[in-house]
Order: structure tokens, then C-alpha cells, then sequence
């Protein structure tokens, strides 16, 4: 079946080597020492998510990272980074109008609302998406903040390659239930698989910090599930899943790599159900609640 998430999704090297390239001379993005709030909706946030944990592992700086609506009122920060594949989520332009720190926004459309209301804007329109589903903007923006805090991410480029092109895990797409895993960074990646399959495939779908997975989720756990790890298990953990008859999944690739993977079992069981990826039940391609300029103005007058 094709569709533009389909495109989208095996796009992603190509968008992740031009991020690559970018990130040396991106304006506006964290520097070291910097107390940084980081903003998003959906898949957003989970990618705020991972760089906040990425960040601070690194010794960059304290890093929070919130869903927009949740932005804490009267905390202290340095500089607030807002990721936005469109620019017309409506919490969005909030937490931009109304931020007193210096802001920076990521999004796919240079001429949305949200550039104006930001102190500096990266556009990623290269990245940008026709789908509802996202897949390609949010780990482009991950690869983009990856290789501005240094790490070399030649390796995931190529993990990548692998991932848009070699097999799904043998017979995870034939389980009804599926729960994914991480720890540190890749807790949020977990979290946005579990959305997208949800998103996608309308699959029952749930994620969990790995070390907390046993304090009682696993009790779902049966010969109907698959349970996925992002980056390194904690010892013991894929014996345990194995005993419950589970499907126990982790894969020897960069973990941004084994979330295309991830992307790519949503889109399958989509097919396998005759739902169309490209339109899934109930969603748009952004949240807009009120008109973007009622948006800004209410926020800055609050």
C-alpha cells in the first residue's frame, strides 16, 4: 500500500545526514551550562523527552522537558526550546508568546504562527510531512540535537539504512499487544512507539521506564504480547519476559534506528487492518484550538 508516511519513513537517512550537516551552524540551540526548558505536543514531547535525558547525561545542563500545556508557571530558565512540526499548535504558540526566557523554536514550516512569536527558528522543511503520523520530523529534530551536543551520529545514520530496509523481528507482527521499554534518553523513544501504534494500527500499545516494567505491568504480559527495548536491558528482564511467554525484542542498532523499526510495525499492522495511515481515526495533522493570532494574544496578555 502506498502512502506518504510510507515515503516518509524510509526518507529517514537522507533527512538525518542533511541534520547532521545543519547542526554546526544551527542558531539558537542550548549551550552548555544553560538551564533549558523543552516543549512539545504528542510526539513532541516524547522526542523532548529524549533530549532532556540525552542533554543532562551529557553534562550540558539541567534540562526539563514538559507536554506545552504543562509548562510550569514561574520556574527559571535560562532558554525554552519548543518543537513543533507544523507552527500552529496551539499550546505551543502559548508557551512561545508568553515565555520571559529567550526562545527557540524546531518546526517543518517556516511561514507557520509560530516563527514569529520565537526569538530563533530552525525550519527543517526538508523533514517536514504530508502525513498525520509522524515519523521522519521528530527523529530528524532528535539527530539534529544529538550531533549539536557532540556525539557523533555516523552510526545511527547507518543503523538507519539498516532499519528502513531489513526485516521486522520474526513474528512480533503477529502479536496483539505490545508493550516498549527504555531507560535513561530512550524512555521517551519508547513512549512514541507505543503512540505510533496506537496512532497507526489502533493496536494496544503501552510503554514503561524498563526498571518499573516489573512493578506491575508485566502482570499483561502473555503468549499474545510483544515486549520491546530500547538501548541496554536490565539484567534478567528478557528472561523473565520469555517465561511469561511474551516475545522479547531488542535489537543491536542505535535505538533512534530501532524506533524506525518501531514506525515500521505500526505501519504494517495499519495495512494488515485496512486502516489507512495516512488519515487514522480521530487525528489531525496539528491541534489548533483557537484562531493562532487569538492564540498569542491571549497568552500574552495572561
Amino acid at each position: 500500500m502506498s502512502s506518504f508516511v510510507t515515503a516518509e519513513l524510509a526518507d529517514q537517512p537522507r533527512s538525518w545526514r542533511r541534520a547532521a550537516e545543519l547542526a554546526g551552524t544551527a542558531a539558537g540551540l542550548p549551550e552548555p551550562g544553560e538551564r533549558v526548558a523543552v516543549v512539545g505536543c504528542g510526539t513532541s514531547w516524547f522526542m523532548a523527552q529524549a533530549y532532556a535525558g540525552l542533554r543532562e547525561a551529557s553534562g550540558a545542563g539541567e534540562t526539563d522537558a514538559f507536554t506545552a500545556s504543562e509548562l510550569p508557571a514561574g520556574r527559571d530558565y535560562h532558554r525554552v526550546l519548543a518543537l513543533s512540526r507544523s507552527g500552529t499548535t496551539t499550546e505551543v504558540l502559548d508557551v512561545l508568546a508568553a515565555a520571559t526566557a529567550p526562545t527557540t523554536l524546531i518546526t517543518g514550516v517556516a511561514d507557520s504562527p509560530a516563527p514569529a512569536l520565537a526569538g530563533a527558528t530552525i525550519v527543517l522543511d526538508f523533514a517536514d510531512e504530508r502525513s498525520v503520523v509522524q515519523t521522519r520530523f521528530a527523529t530528524t529534530t532528535l539527530i539534529l540535537l544529538r550531533a549539536h551536543l557532540g556525539e557523533d551520529v555516523t552510526q545511527a545514520i547507518a543503523d538507519a539504512e539498516t532499519a528502513v530496509g531489513g526485516p521486522l523481528p520474526a513474528g512480533v507482527a503477529d502479536r496483539t499487544q505490545f508493550t516498549f521499554l527504555g531507560a535513561g534518553w530512550t524512555t521517551g523513544l519508547a513512549a512514541e512507539a507505543a503512540l505510533k501504534m496506537r496512532e497507526a494500527a489502533l493496536a494496544w500499545s503501552e510503554s514503561y521506564p524498563a526498571m518499573d516494567y516489573r512493578h506491575g505491568p508485566i502482570a499483561i504480559t502473555d503468549e499474545n504480547s510483544a515486549v520491546w527495548m530500547f538501548g541496554a536491558a536490565p539484567e534478567g528482564l528478557a528472561e523473565q519476559v520469555g517465561a511469561t511467554g511474551g516475545l522479547w525484542v531488542r535489537q543491536d542498532l542505535d535505538p533512534l534506528a530501532s524506533l524506525v523499526q518501531a514506525q515500521r510495525l505500526a505501519l504494517e499492522l495499519a495495512v494488515r487492518r485496512g486502516l489507512d495511515p495516512d488519515a487514522p481515526r480521530h487525528l489531525t495533522r496539528s491541534v489548533i484550538l483557537r484562531p493562532p493570532n487569538a492564540s498569542a494574544a491571549t497568552a500574552a496578555s495572561a
